[in-house]
């Protein structure tokens, strides 16, 4: 249950992340318009701000799936060593969503 809320969390914060890199993309090309050594040192400065997060954004992504991707290795290892076991949990987990299911 607290992978599950973690896991939301982590997505949540991605999305999150993302628009704000889009909203600031749409700032980024509203300035355009403007003229001035301050305006285009602020737009250079809001370029490599948005590089810098698209980066750590990419980096928090790939740490994302690598994760992913050994949690679903150790669930398979653990349900090759343990087949029974991992029936059992699964038939209880079923039951209590299905008692769950018909309180509605």
């Amino acid at each position: 249950m607290a992978r599950i809320k973690a896991k939301t969390a982590q997505e949540i914060l991605m999305e999150d992340f993302q628009t704000l890199v889009s909203d600031t993309e749409r700032l980024l090309e509203h300035t355009a318009s403007l003229a001035g050594d301050q305006a285009d040192e602020l737009r250079e400065q809001i370029r490599d701000s948005l590089l810098r997060a698209r980066e750590t954004l990419k980096l928090t992504e790939d740490a994302l799936q690598e994760r992913g991707k050994a949690a679903v290795a150790a669930t398979e290892d653990y349900v090759q060593a343990n087949p029974w076991q991992s029936v059992g949990i699964a038939a209880g987990v079923g039951f209590l969503i299905g008692l769950l299911a018909t309180r509605r």
